[in-house]
């Protein structure tokens, strides 16, 4: 099993180039399953989730290509088998999006229940009752979502869905859903994150009708048919966040290319207060720090929510620099139960931190020192990372096969902006 080696106490300085949004990345290889035309996604990340998925389409009878460059070509024409085996679906929670888009193109499907995170709870069951609301008979057996169309459809029925909490994958799967579904559809507390309205412009492009994406309430208006497309995956913001939260904890300049701040306002509004300097312009992100950085950067309470508030695959990132910077601060947790996991694993580097039920309570420190630590989840990974990059002495950073789930070749991005990492076998 791979782990990385980080050897601490240098500066980052250079240039960046921010890889497509794994959330954006795997919902539009999902999509693709809507039409038998061709579609061709730019900028795909390198990742472990999107491998997976293409392995998982692939096994439906897709074929799928990807370059070296992050294109992949996509072609359900010879789509015949609309199921999710567990032992793909096991390993990653987002191949619930299949499910949308198999209902409404073919009119029925089997998926497997998801398995793929330790961080807490994520029930199905908001995607159920708004298929179900769309007209779809949905039957769980033997682990599996069973779903076919009821009542003699040939196809799904627009609706007004309003879940009981906001889902990321939920409004996803509406959405892709509603596309091909008779008549309208108005998603009411929908999501709000970039990858959403990402999602529907390519759903646009392939001849969806959509208004409102970005908003909390989205209108669809179903099409019998899509064709094909050609779509670039927006910017991932969680990469370009967790270098920002590195260059800022160790110090140094760093501009990250595609980067979107409208993306990332609720982070970098932190980050300026926390005495960091973050400019943007159309290319990008840069971001000054100064190390050490318990002399420059002063602790910040924050509190995650959903977009565009303080996102909870941040949390453990920032938590890294209220570690080592000056004053006490609270970081309350609302979206997930279990993530302060790598709470733990920065108390073994020399942080000082509580935890109260949704709060973890931290004391800054001037220095974390080197040690063994544990990866429990993909952003658990990346903070551990960052906490070596400013650590004494040398981390070891086991089961980093989270942190591939999700960033692309992170540890060479950290080389070429002077880190010293590297991957051990």
């Amino acid at each position: 099993m791979d782990k990385l080696l980080v050897r601490g106490g240098r500066t980052l300085n250079g240039e960046v180039l921010i890889s497509g949004a794994k959330n954006a990345a795997l919902p539009e290889l999902c999509a693709a399953l809507l039409t038998d035309q061709p579609v061709t996604l730019h900028n795909v990340p390198q990742l472990q989730d999107v491998a997976t998925m293409l392995k998982l389409i692939r096994n439906m009878g897709v074929t799928a290509e990807r370059a070296d460059d992050g294109t992949v070509s996509l072609d359900a024409g010879g789509l015949n088998n609309p199921e999710a085996p567990y032992e793909l679906v096991k390993t990653m929670r987002a191949s619930v999006l299949a499910l949308g888009p198999l209902l409404a193109r073919f009119g029925h499907a089997k998926v497997s229940l998801p398995g793929g995170c330790a961080i807490g709870s994520r029930p199905v069951d908001q995607h159920l009752k708004g298929l179900q609301a769309m007209g779809a008979e949905i039957d769980v057996d033997h682990g599996y979502m069973v779903a076919k169309l009821g009542g003699g459809r040939t196809r799904l029925k627009g609706a007004r869905i309003a879940t009981d909490m906001v889902t990321v994958t939920g409004t996803e799967n509406f959405l892709m859903a509603a596309a091909l579904a008779e008549g309208e559809t108005m998603l009411e507390n929908a999501a709000q994150e970039p990858e959403i309205p990402d999602l529907a412009e390519m759903l646009i492009a392939m001849g969806a009708k959509i208004e409102g994406h970005g908003t909390s309430r989205i209108h669809i208006q179903g099409v019998e048919r899509l064709h094909g497309c050609t779509h670039k995956v927006v910017a991932d913001r969680i990469e370009a966040g967790t270098f920002l939260c590195a260059v800022a904890a160790t110090g140094g300049d760093v501009f990250l290319r595609h980067a979107r701040a409208d993306h990332l306002d609720a982070v970098i509004d932190k980050l300026r207060d926390a005495g960091a300097i973050v400019t943007a312009n159309e290319d990008g992100i840069r971001i000054q720090g100064t190390a050490p950085a318990y002399e420059h950067l002063k602790a910040q309470n924050f509190r995650t929510t959903e977009y565009p508030g303080f996102p909870t695959d941040m949390q453990a990132q920032f938590m890294v620099l209220n570690a080592i910077a000056k004053g006490a601060s609270k970081v309350t947790e609302t979206i997930f139960e279990n993530r302060f996991m790598h709470v733990n694993e920065l108390v073994r580097l020399g942080a000082h931190i509580q935890i109260d039920g949704k709060v973890a309570v931290l004391e800054g420190v001037q220095k974390l020192s080197g040690a063994t630590v544990m990866a429990t989840d993909l952003r658990a990974s990346a903070s551990l990372v960052i906490a070596g990059l400013v650590a004494d002495g040398e981390t070891l950073v086991d089961r980093i096969y989270h942190l591939d789930r999700g960033y692309d070749k992170m540890e060479a991005k950290l080389r070429a902006i002077g880190a010293d990492i590297e991957r051990v076998k």
